[in-house]
């Protein structure tokens, strides 16, 4: 399960983050950017994409299945 999280008050509006995944992020009156919190898995690569290309790294992706697995595995392991 795929989720974005943006910090607004970091980002800049230079809307790198439009351009590498037009159908997740847009602008509104050009300067005030808006997202889907939660987009299909199908769009992931799009998504790190626009997240690597924000030049102040405001764009977060959180992969919530992976992560719960990750710490599973990790607590199985340890015992």
């Amino acid at each position: 399960m795929l989720r974005i999280v943006v910090d607004l008050n970091r980002c800049e509006s230079y809307a790198q983050c439009v351009f590498a995944a037009p159908t997740v992020f847009w602008m509104k009156d050009e300067e005030s950017l808006e997202y889907d919190y939660a987009p299909d898995d199908s769009l992931r690569v799009q998504v790190e994409r626009a997240a690597a290309a924000c030049p102040v790294q405001a764009i977060t992706i959180c992969w919530l299945d992976k992560q719960l697995g990750q710490q599973g595995e990790s607590h199985d392991e340890q015992q």
